[in-house]
């Protein structure tokens, strides 16, 4: 019975994080072999009814995925580092997403496969009429007067 628990447990916590390798329909996105990736890759998943909106309005576009459903965006490994992704808006780290057969849909002209995050973070909020938000990582960085 715990056992039944702990795996219904572990299968919700995956569909949430899709940047979890070997969970179930995810696939790693597939860079092409000329790009150099060597910061490493995640992705940022977007409804698709969004995605000729913000490659038009991006001031650079990298790799781009298309699976029918979200737009995947090729970012720099920790592009999720304190920044609040809206909720329509699926973040996979290791680039591993939940698609079957993500199809390349664009690709950059320079030889690096990645999207600016932080244009795309603030395109994403806007398309989504979410307000940006960030966390600091170390907290307050200004001492305080005694």
């Amino acid at each position: 019975m715990l056992k039944n628990a702990m795996s219904h447990l572990l299968g919700t916590r995956r569909s949430r994080e899709p940047g979890r390798p070997g969970g179930g329909g995810r696939v790693q996105l597939p860079l092409p072999s000329a790009l150099s990736a060597t910061l490493g890759c995640d992705a940022v998943g977007v409804p698709a009814r969004y995605g000729f909106r913000l490659m038009s309005h991006l001031p650079r576009t990298g790799c781009v995925f298309d699976d029918g459903e979200r737009w995947w965006w090729i970012v720099p490994s920790g592009s999720d580092l304190d920044l609040n992704w809206p909720a329509q808006a699926a973040y996979a780290r290791g680039a591993y997403v939940p698609a079957v057969r993500p199809r390349l849909i664009h690709q950059p002209d320079s030889r690096t496969p990645y999207t600016p995050p932080i244009p795309l973070y603030l395109m994403v909020c806007q398309v989504t009429g979410v307000t940006p938000s960030w966390t600091s990582a170390g907290g307050s960085r200004v001492p305080s007067a005694p």
